[in-house]
């Protein structure tokens, strides 16, 4: 950084020893951007340098150097006056940098950085390549959290004051080298990447409120000796050795205890920059409950996100804020497909998406929201309440995308005057990153723990088996999936069961041919893949359904249908999370826009028959669905429960039972035109 004021000799010198004038270009310029000041000040050479570059006033360094705009004009007299003294300038080029210095915005704004991402999932390693464009190639290597805290160092170099926060999702359905150590190799990884604030999202409470709560304050798990393995891998862990918990805040101003009617975490945090104060707000979807296990959020209220932060702006106002910056875990989506060249667009203005009429409810006093949840790449410009259009942003997920934020911030009041922002990717290619060995160290710790069970080869496969949906809703590993369950269940004595569904939610990952694990290319399928596939821990539920209740369940795939019970999905939205059967079913739907009308019960059949209303079947389902998740609420009316084993262990069961699993037909579910 450039030192404002130059001893006077040396300016004296600079005068017969500086550049030649030809290299100093124009003329002198104060301030830069729309608020930069031109002066009919030739840019002569002075000290050694031209005068243009003496004066120290760029967006880095006038905004956060000077403590507000008179400690710069003060020091800009000082300079001016001691280049006139000595001959420098004429009285008449000193008055007009004076006056151009004293109409500058120079010293009145700081400016704060902030670099954020989401729906991180415990995704410690390389979650693989990037499109670089909309077609599937070419691509690009990202992600890695030693990569993503190679960017953040990189960017803090350069300020300092940089702030890494996420919008919720950082832990839950994570692969096993997380996930075998209850998430916490994630949390002891942010802490050294300097995470600072993270929203609340619904896959924190995957294990439960009590289970985050240690993710917060820190020590071991009550019951599995996999918890605090920290001291071994060489993570920062308490002084007894136990697991230290978060050094940043989970946040979340619309989640309460039932009980108590107080909040289970911080609503918000306040940071200092200066004399500058900015808030962060944290938000949990609301709908929250209807895709947690029910246990998960057992005694919680999730109330509604704008009423929730719009309440605390007078407090927020009252301790002397304000700047806001919301961290929503709820999101939009974009038509086009997600790759780098879109990732700073805002295709469809995210008309439609369940994110919009939040921020439209937004008191006027939010300056940025930064969002997640729906695993998108967007930058957005979105109305609040007043009209106003605020910055509304998301990082895609699992560590591929930081978005680069700068607030430009009023010194006097506080208020936010400008805000920009840019989508980044994690770029593993960047020569310009040094990826963080410490934090890689930990993480290859925990492999080396995880290792013995993640290479473990259950089966094997001959072609890649997907998630990805047909026309009609059905994917190849959701037919492999149901089967293995309905295989589980089906003994007499052990379930009986004739059907079985499976979430789509709950199949996170593809089985891809070859394997890149232990079976180095011959198609071997390892736990670790299997539980990268199901990672959530579900055990199997068996229970009896009629075949009405059955007709109903399929309706519940579709919003609208919600006789009897709390609305299920976005007013206006499709649902449609279409459920996964096992061999022997099959059915027909067709999207009328009548709810629950969606499916003829005719078509219903079981075995070729057609399931009779008034008869009873025995349905396998998992534990979350069983609870009513998904807002499958039927499934809580089912009668004669009986638990099973994990969801896991019924398709590690599968594939050890045949050996080699080939993909799913995808023909057990027809969508009519």
């Amino acid at each position: 950084m450039q030192t404002v004021l130059k001893p006077l000799a040396l300016a004296i010198a600079g005068l017969m020893a500086g550049p030649a004038l030809a290299d100093c270009i124009g003329t002198v310029t104060i301030g830069e951007g729309a608020s930069q000041i031109v002066t009919a000040v030739a840019n002569k050479p002075i000290d050694g340098a031209c005068l243009n570059d003496l004066i120290v006033d760029t967006a880095d360094e006038g905004a956060n150097r000077y403590e507000n705009h008179g400690d710069f004009v003060e020091r800009l007299a000082r300079q001016v006056a001691g280049w006139t003294r000595h001959r420098a300038l004429i009285r008449a080029e000193a008055a007009e940098l004076m006056a151009a210095g004293s109409r500058s915005d120079v010293g009145r704004f700081t400016t704060v950085r902030l670099l954020a991402f989401n729906d991180f999932h415990g995704q410690l390693e390389s979650p693989g390549t990037y499109r670089l464009t909309a077609a599937s190639a070419p691509t690009t290597p990202v992600g890695g959290v030693d990569w993503l805290a190679g960017y953040v160092a990189k960017y803090k170099a350069v300020d300092p004051t940089t702030t890494l926060v996420s919008a919720g999702d950082l832990i839950g359905a994570t692969p096993l080298v997380s996930a075998l150590f209850h998430d916490e190799p994630t949390v002891e990884a942010m802490n050294m990447a300097g995470l600072e604030f993270n929203a609340v999202g619904n896959h924190e409470f995957d294990e439960g409120k009590d289970e985050l709560l240690r993710m917060q304050k820190g020590g071991c798990h009550p019951s599995d000796p996999n918890s605090c393995k920290g001291a071994e891998v060489g993570a920062p862990i308490c002084d007894d050795g136990e697991f230290a918990g978060a050094r940043f805040k989970f946040l979340t101003a619309n989640v309460e205890d039932e009980a108590t009617g107080k909040p289970v975490f911080a609503p918000y945090a306040i940071k200092k920059y200066g004399k500058v104060k900015v808030a962060f707000v944290g938000l949990t979807l609301k709908e929250a409950p209807t895709i947690v296990t029910p246990t998960g959020v057992a005694g919680l209220v999730f109330k509604d996100e704008a009423e929730s932060v719009n309440a605390l702006v007078p407090k927020l106002r009252a301790r002397g804020v304000s700047a806001i910056v919301v961290l929503v875990h709820q999101g939009g989506t974009v038509p086009s497909a997600q790759s780098a060249a879109s990732m700073n667009l805002c295709e469809g203005n995210l008309d439609g998406t369940p994110l919009k009429p939040i921020v439209g409810a937004f008191d006027d006093a939010i300056d940025l929201v930064i969002s997640g949840h729906t695993h998108q790449a967007y930058n957005c410009l979105i109305a609040n309440q007043a009209g106003r259009a605020i910055p509304v942003t998301s990082a895609n997920s699992i560590g591929r995308i930081l978005t680069d934020i700068r607030l430009r911030i009023n010194k006097h009041g506080g208020d936010v005057a400008s805000v920009s922002a840019e989508n980044v990717l994690v770029d593993r290619a960047n020569a310009a990153v040094t990826p963080d060995a410490a934090i890689k160290a930990v993480v290859d710790g925990y492999k080396a723990l995880a290792q013995p069970i993640a290479n473990r080869v259950i089966g094997s496969i001959g072609a890649t088996i997907t998630r990805t949906n047909n026309a009609a809703g059905e994917s190849a590993l959701g037919d492999v999936i149901a089967d293995a369950q309905l295989d589980a269940t089906n003994d007499p004595g052990f379930g009986d069961a004739v059907i079985a569904f499976m979430n789509p939610g709950g199949i996170r990952a593809d089985l891809t041919f070859p394997s890149s694990a232990a079976g180095e290319g011959d198609g071997n399928v390892t736990y670790g893949e299997a539980f990268t596939v199901q990672p959530f821990g579900n055990t199997l539920v068996t229970l009896t359904l009629t075949g009405a209740q059955i007709h109903t369940l399929l309706e519940q795939q579709f919003t609208g249908c919600t006789t009897g019970y709390p609305a299920n999905g976005p007013t206006g939205q499709p649902f449609n999370r279409i459920l996964q059967v096992s061999k022997g079913f099959a059915y027909e739907w067709q999207e009328k826009g009548t709810p629950c009308d969606n499916v003829d019960p005719a078509s219903i059949k079981l075995d070729g028959v057609t399931v009779d209303p008034a008869a009873s079947y025995r349905v396998t389902v998992n534990s979350f669905m069983a609870d009513g998740g998904d807002q499958l609420y039927v499934l809580k009316e089912g009668a004669a429960r009986l638990g099973g084993a994990l969801d896991l262990d019924a398709l590690e069961a599968h594939f050890t039972a045949r050996g080699s699993v080939a993909p799913g037909p995808q023909n057990r579910i027809t969508r009519l035109p």
